[in-house]
């Protein structure tokens, strides 16, 4: 028993405590791995090394050694592919960083200006364009929307820590599978809402379906990096465009916007988010917004806007100068409200709203926010009255609403006779054309009234169609406050007007027959 003791404890401390030989060895025993690999990667001849390996496996007696001796020359072969790898990157690098021209502050400014993806595949290269690529200054504006799932919350998260303080502008969520249409397009109707199943191919049933099996999928708190390190990620966040994040309600929206006080832009479609609670959000917490782009999500079925909330929006956000709520039940007081506290309003867009009359437009010219409308759509409104437009035209020649330039009136059902919503208006002969021509020779009217269901998108056969523009006109341009969402556009060859005749009295003017 002592003599097996002190053998044990013998071996332990010839291996605790190594001669000075060993490492000698160690280092002989990587001269010879040198000398080999040296002498292996000197053989150019494949057919020599192959009917080499073949003759050692046929030389192996049994079959769990001929499977292991395979497996070492595949993992050896990992081993040599990932080192040559490595040291192709290095080289790569070594070599970008002596050849490069630009300085680099100037390399990272450059970096700064490609989108998200081009930033990742600078930063793959190699490790002197990764050095640069993972600047905050490079990650600033954030654009990972898609028209698929292809991003989930880490990686948002990610790339908001990256960012840090330089955050800018943040693009997430799903677009639309068709881009949106200019205002003066012959493109078909297009609505911003991603359908339930799109072009793509994805259904969002099936995804309800993998529910913990999909790693692209973005829930409520893909935003909760905002807050992180103190909030500052989203201190100076100025831009936030979001679509179709179907996880995202009111309370994970209200605690990004409450991380971002800086903010001046702030697009949403097709969130499950209220327009109460949201526009509660945004007064309470972003009070220098400047642009504000809402589509519901549940189009007319949206009511829960009250006089409180937008009494508290207009004053808490003064700011305002491009406003689109789009598919929401707005009463003619709401919209009242609105366009006229809001003195610094430009752009106003109520496409598809429900409830609202045009009375609204009566008294927004004098002393409010109607004093600065450039741009007003009140596109497939479905209550919108003849009467109330007719008045509103009354109105603009008589000297109000001198800076409006574009207003869009179209709508799908036409408009809505006085006293009776059943019967509807397909004419906008009740404009007085050549007086609005002679007074306002830039102004650009679009009313176009094709008949249909309201619903029914394939229906477009136009019966009356009327668009009033200069043939100089240059609002296409300009219609960027409402460009990145869809801006309803009927199929109409807007291109078959004869020039002669444009020329004469920019105007269009057709009737077509079933």
């Amino acid at each position: 028993m002592d003599s097996h003791s002190y053998s044990v404890s013998k071996r332990a401390c010839s291996f605790s405590e190594p001669p000075i030989s060993d490492h000698h060895n160690h280092n002989s025993d990587h001269f010879n791995m040198d000398a080999i690999l040296t002498a292996f990667l000197a053989l150019s001849d494949s057919p020599l090394i192959q009917s080499s390996f073949d003759r050692l496996i046929e030389s192996t007696s049994s079959d769990s050694d001929r499977n292991q001796l395979i497996q070492r020359a595949l993992n050896l072969g990992s081993i040599l592919v990932e080192a040559g790898n490595r040291s192709a990157r290095k080289c790569s690098s070594s070599h970008n960083a002596v050849v490069w021209p630009l300085s680099p502050d100037l390399t990272i400014k450059v970096f700064s200006m490609l989108d998200t993806q081009s930033v990742c595949y600078a930063a793959a290269t190699c490790s002197f364009f990764q050095k640069y690529a993972m600047d905050p200054l490079c990650f600033a504006n954030i654009d990972l929307a898609t028209l698929v799932p292809k991003v989930n919350n880490a990686v948002v998260s990610t790339m908001i820590n990256r960012a840090g303080g330089a955050l800018r502008s943040i693009k997430l969520g799903i677009l639309p599978p068709i881009p949106a249409p200019p205002f003066f397009s012959s493109q078909p109707l297009v609505y911003s809402i991603r359908n339930a199943n799109d072009a793509s191919g994805f259904s969002w049933n099936d995804k309800r379906s993998r529910q913990g099996k999909e790693s692209s999928i973005l829930t409520r708190s893909c935003l909760s990096s905002l807050t992180s390190n103190g909030g500052t990620p989203g201190a100076h966040l100025k831009r936030l465009h979001l679509y179709n994040i179907e996880r995202m309600d009111n309370s994970a929206l209200s605690a990004s916007l409450s991380a971002c006080p800086s903010l001046l832009d702030l697009e949403i479609v097709g969130l499950i988010v209220e327009l109460r609670h949201t526009l509660e959000s945004i007064s309470r917490h972003c009070p220098l917004i400047e642009r504000l782009v809402f589509e519901s999500s549940k189009t007319g079925r949206d009511d829960g806007l009250k006089y409180p909330t937008c009494n508290e929006f207009v004053l808490n956000c003064p700011n305002i100068t491009t406003l689109a709520l789009k598919g929401f039940k707005l009463h003619d007081y709401k919209a009242r409200m609105l366009v006229k506290g809001l003195h610094k309003l430009k752009h106003l867009d109520l496409s598809a709203s429900y409830s609202f009359t045009g009375a609204f437009l009566k008294n927004v010219g004098a002393n409010g926010g109607g004093d600065h409308l450039e741009v007003m759509i009140l596109r497939d409104c479905m209550h919108l009255k003849e009467i109330e437009v007719e008045r509103f035209m009354a109105v603009v020649l008589a000297g109000e609403f001198r800076r409006l330039r574009h207003l869009d009136i179209s709508n799908r059902e036409g408009l809505a006779c006085e006293g009776d919503y059943c019967n509807r208006c397909y004419s906008a002969s009740f404009v007085p054309i050549k007086q609005l021509l002679e007074q306002r020779p830039n102004f650009n009217l679009v009313a176009e009234f094709p008949k249909g269901s309201y619903i029914d998108a394939e229906q477009t056969t136009s019966d009356v169609s009327l668009q009033l523009q200069s043939p100089t006109s240059s609002y296409a341009s300009d219609a960027s406050p409402f460009m990145s969402t869809s801006d309803m556009s009927y199929n109409s060859d807007h291109g078959s007007v004869n020039e002669d005749s444009r020329e004469n009295s920019f105007v269009r003017y057709e009737e077509n027959s079933d």
